[in-house]
């Protein structure tokens, strides 16, 4: 007989909404949330962001990971990148506004920007999916989060305080960067919508402010001190903005 006291762990009723629970438990769950409202109401709200999440994004979930986002990277010599060829590109790339760079199939002359954008948008439409392991460690941890990053990305990396802007911190991950390591920082409001900060090295001056889109994300980007962030979400500009200045002065104040 089901016995409703037998406690049910967080990682269970996660799994319950993943349908992974295994099936001789599952009755076990479902009278715990019978006599536990609580917990009824989160899994409850849990299925809601999910279905939400995947509606909006389930075409890039089945999706193999980018060439860019392979962990081998990781342990790679940086990209040789060819001087004259690099100026060439900057300088199409400010007199041109930023218009259409990011746009797939075209054929442009490589740059750090561009290849950090894209890496960070692949991620983000990676990660933005997931609703069980979004990000390594979690947002409860940020202070071992942000030391862990700061060591093996080489700058100071620190997650920015947004919750002026209705935004919590879910997590952070290390991912592979265009010429080595780059943080991932994942946030999320209450209505479930998903913003990434990806920061990497970016061996090009300090350029300001910028936005694009990219099928279903959009992106705001720009690089400060050798360092390359890209805030990516919905593409909602003016929401991209408020929130990507709210990065910009936190970042710009801790140097990191």
């Amino acid at each position: 007989m089901t016995d409703p006291t037998i406690p049910v762990t967080e990682d269970e009723l996660h799994a319950y909404v993943d349908n992974e629970l295994p099936a001789e438990r599952r009755s076990d769950v479902e009278a715990w949330l019978a006599a536990h409202p609580d917990d009824a109401g989160r899994v409850q709200s849990w299925r809601a962001m999910a279905e939400a999440l995947h509606a909006r994004y389930d075409q890039v979930a089945d999706e193999a990971v980018p060439k860019r986002l392979e962990i081998e990277r990781l342990v790679r010599p940086p990209r040789q990148w060819i001087y004259g060829t690099i100026a060439a590109a900057l300088l199409a790339f400010v007199g041109g506004g930023g218009v259409g760079w990011l746009a797939r199939g075209v054929a442009t002359a490589p740059s750090v920007l561009r290849n950090l954008t894209l890496d960070a948008i692949d991620a983000h439409r990676l990660y933005v999916v997931e609703v069980r392991h979004p990000v390594e460690v979690p947002g409860s941890e940020r202070a071992h989060l942000q030391q862990w990053l700061t060591k093996r990305c080489g700058w100071d990396v620190r997650a920015p305080e947004l919750g002026a802007t209705g935004l919590k911190l879910v997590g952070g991950r290390l991912l592979p960067g265009p010429t080595g390591p780059a943080s991932f920082l994942m946030y999320e409001s209450a209505s479930g919508e998903r913003y990434t900060l990806y920061t990497s090295r970016a061996k090009t001056d300090s350029a300001q402010m910028r936005y694009t889109a990219a099928e279903n994300s959009g992106a705001m980007y720009w690089s400060e001190d050798g360092v390359g962030y890209v805030l990516s979400g919905p593409t909602d500009q003016d929401r991209l903005h408020q929130v990507a200045r709210l990065v910009y002065d936190q970042t710009e104040k801790s140097g990191g």
